[in-house]
């Protein structure tokens, strides 16, 4: 029973956010709430939801001093260079700058932590995707894609959580599956390709001065998302406004959905040499102040969420030394903060009665007895195939301590190594970062102002097939 409410709980979940019926807030409060007294531990709720919200506290923490952080630093200009040294080498086309979110995405990704590789591509790529008019979920599924594979490194988690459970050295599981993980990371650059290649045929390529010079023309956008390509719906006043207007693509949301392109949100923020809060003479101490944070956060000597505090504190005081000027600093960021906190807790509830009424076990146990016998031998392959919708159905905690050692267990028996077992555990994370348990992911859209729902229904099946490539490259390589 409990298996049965545990994925129809999950299925109306995503039902309702990508058919946008509830804000993904109200969903993963209020559905996880009802199935809870539907279990008939509705009593028990609150202990729930008090043990979910006090394991995602830290996390919560650190994403609303991070968020303040990042913001700051995009307000100084610490970005400017690089969003200016991107577009000169993109030379405002499409393609290029998709494929150069995946590569930014991927380098970024390096430091373990996918919220700071979301804050980074965002701050930097963002402005790009509105001035040329770029569909936003292309750029939040290319970086999600893209720190799914990097996630896969041993300072990531997913790596560690299957060493802990399996007993097993890090390094036995991750170094043998480098050369699957960069078939998936080309996977991801070529996708990004195609994806950029359907971006410059909508859009066109501009000119540098072209993109750089302010706007004055209203575009009046008249097909929402979902719009073929061709102009139909747009009326544009000047041949400039013309080349660069149209409504969402066939992949998802447009970039003009969610607000009208004429609003001032739509200026390029990011190059703009004139705004008020830019602080030329402190680059480089803001600089040294990033690069210092991200190594202290890599090399662990404070808590992430202690480190982000410290950091905005510092910034807000050295940039913005006048109260005034801080309060409208803080106002300024305080929609990205409520949002991504306000998604962090609301999962809390999610994730608090999926574990406290048992769904998760019994929902993991089922899988697992479901496996044909014949296929004992194959438990590797099996592990990979599940840990695709596993992953993205719970946390990485659940699956890697509640189900890998049950899967390996099965392995075993049927003379399939751990190691096996432990590097197709791996396949599914291009997915999981796409999660809507994955607190990083609300950084992600709600920086790039675009819906979960809308997210979601473009990134599923592309990260499902880069999961998909990196498991058929470890079985032709033999690791797996």
């Amino acid at each position: 029973m409990l298996t049965i409410l545990g994925f129809t709980m999950i299925a109306t979940f995503l039902v309702l956010i990508m058919l946008k019926k509830m804000s993904p807030i109200a969903a993963l409060v209020l559905i996880p709430a009802l199935f809870c007294v539907f279990v008939g531990k509705g009593a028990k709720l609150g202990d729930y939801v008090i043990d979910g919200v006090t394991s995602l506290a830290p996390t919560a923490a650190m994403l609303m001093f991070a968020i303040v952080y990042f913001g700051v630093m995009i307000d100084v200009g610490l970005f400017d260079p690089i969003v200016r040294g991107i577009l000169k080498f993109c030379k405002a086309d499409p393609l290029r700058i998709v494929v150069g979110t995946a590569v930014l995405a991927a380098i970024v990704s390096l430091d373990g932590d996918g919220s700071t590789t979301f804050m980074i591509t965002v701050s930097a790529m963002y402005p790009l995707y509105k001035r040329l008019k770029m569909s936003l979920v292309v750029m939040t599924g290319v970086a999600a894609m893209a720190n799914g594979v990097m996630n896969t490194l041993p300072w990531g988690g997913p790596t560690a959580r299957a060493a802990t459970a399996l007993k097993l050295d890090a390094s036995d599981i991750f170094v043998p599956m480098i050369p699957a993980l960069a078939v998936g990371l080309l996977g991801v650059l070529a996708l990004s390709y195609v994806l950029g290649r359907r971006e410059r045929k909508r859009l066109g390529v501009l000119t540098l001065d072209e993109v750089l010079e302010p706007e004055t023309e209203t575009v009046l956008v008249g097909a929402g998302a979902g719009a073929s390509g061709e102009a139909a719906g747009v009326a544009a006043v000047a041949k400039k406004a013309a080349r660069t207007g149209g409504s969402g693509t066939g992949t998802g949301t447009g970039s003009g959905t969610d607000a009208d392109l004429s609003e001032a949100d739509d200026d390029f923020q990011g190059l703009d040499p004139q705004r008020a809060t830019l602080r030329p003479k402190l680059y480089w101490f803001n600089a040294l102040l990033t690069v210092t944070l991200l190594t202290a956060m890599i090399m662990e000597w404070l808590p992430i969420p202690v480190l982000f505090l410290l950091g905005a504190a510092l910034a807000l005081t050295v940039n913005f030394p006048h109260m005034p000027d801080q309060k409208a600093r803080l106002g300024a960021h305080a929609e990205n903060v409520l949002n991504v906190s306000g998604m962090v807790f609301a999962a809390a509830v999610f994730t608090g009665v999926l574990q406290g009424t048992g769904m998760v076990d019994h929902m993991s146990k089922w899988l697992v007895s479901n496996i044909p016998d014949g296929m004992g031998p194959h438990m590797a392959l099996v592990t990979g195939v599940l840990s695709i919708p596993l992953t993205y159905f719970m946390s990485n905690d659940g699956f890697y301590f509640g189900v890998l050692p049950v899967l390996a267990e099965a392995g075993q028996a049927h003379g399939v190594s751990s190691l096996e077992i432990a590097r197709a555990s791996l396949v599914g994370q291009p997915l999981h970062m796409s999660s809507p348990l994955v607190p990083a992911v609300y950084v992600l859209v709600g920086m790039a102002k675009v819906e979960f729902g809308d997210h979601t229904r473009f990134v599923v099946k592309w990260a499902a097939l880069t999961s998909l490539v990196v498991l058929g490259a470890g079985i032709l390589f033999g690791i797996i």
